[in-house]
């Protein structure tokens, strides 16, 4: 059956035939896939540097957050060859991933219905990492203010290792907090963040947990220091998240989350978030910045 909404057209030297425009991917909301492919557009100047050389994973939703979503890894038979790629073993099997370095290769994926972009915290090799990430999950009975408190004290304990940490939202009821690495071994990063759970834990005896078990959770955040694994991927800032309202993994300034008094506050949508690009710039740029990498102690 032929699409009525198609399109081709070319973006930056590629052709790209666009399909299915007008459907809704977030019904509570109207929001279609020419809106999503909008968004990533406008805010594609601020996050590619954040995608380049990282092997892509994605959650595809075809139909919409209200169908069925499946994790996409592989690059999938028939893409263009232009579509950069990279290599990735897992377990016993090597793939080729996509790796979103431009335009073009970012908003094919979208068309896919790729709706989320995962990507992981190395680049070209995963026994180097160049990120630290901090992930603090609320459990039941907390939530984003919560999260805050614990970003704040993981913010000084960080700076007192001589660490720049960058937080985001993840789109739901979390925080990320990013730190940009010079190249370091993946077992000491992962090492690292272990100890920083159990050092926030110990400072937040009553708000933190640095364990998964589900029991020790309620009313408290999980700093998720496994994330740091390899083999993990984390939603990649300014990606859209799979919720029942369009959302976003928005990235913060330190001023605006410790002024935060209401979860409501940090939630936003896309078209706020492409504003803010905008208006304000990425304020996580220096995270790309090579000479802003920090060494972890030791």
């Amino acid at each position: 059956m032929t699409d009525p909404t198609a399109t081709v057209t070319e973006v930056a030297g590629r052709r790209l035939r666009l399909t299915h425009l007008d459907r809704v991917l977030y019904p509570g909301s109207g929001f279609t896939k020419a809106a999503m492919l909008h968004y990533y557009t406008r805010v594609a100047p601020a996050m590619l540097p954040h995608l380049a050389g990282r092997p892509a994973s994605f959650l595809r939703l075809p139909e919409g957050v209200t169908g069925q979503q499946f994790w996409a890894k592989r690059v999938p038979s028939g893409s263009p060859a232009w579509v950069p790629r990279l290599a990735v073993t897992h377990r016993q099997e090597t793939m080729p991933q996509v790796v979103v370095g431009d335009l073009p290769t970012l908003l094919w994926a979208a068309n896919l219905g790729c709706l989320e972009v995962h990507v992981p915290q190395w680049r070209e090799q995963p026994d180097t990492h160049d990120r630290l990430i901090i992930d603090l999950d609320p459990g039941e009975g907390a939530g984003l203010l919560e999260c805050c408190v614990v970003a704040l004290t993981a913010r000084e304990l960080l700076a007192a290792d001589g660490l720049t940490a960058f937080p985001k939202t993840t789109g739901s009821k979390g925080l990320h907090l990013t730190v940009a690495l010079v190249d370091t071994p993946a077992e000491q990063v992962s090492d690292y963040a272990r100890e920083l759970a159990r050092r926030l834990r110990r400072a937040l005896p009553d708000l933190v947990v640095d364990q998964m078990a589900k029991q020790l959770r309620p009313g408290r955040v999980f700093v998720d220091w496994s994330q740091n694994n390899s083999a993990k991927n984390t939603a990649a800032v300014y990606s859209l998240r799979a919720r029942p309202e369009p959302a976003v993994s928005a990235p913060l300034d330190w001023p605006e989350l410790a002024a935060c008094r209401r979860a409501e506050d940090l939630a936003f949508t896309p078209d706020a978030v492409a504003e803010r690009v905008a208006d304000r710039g990425d304020p996580h740029a220096a995270l790309a910045d090579p000479g802003a990498a920090g060494t972890l102690p030791g």
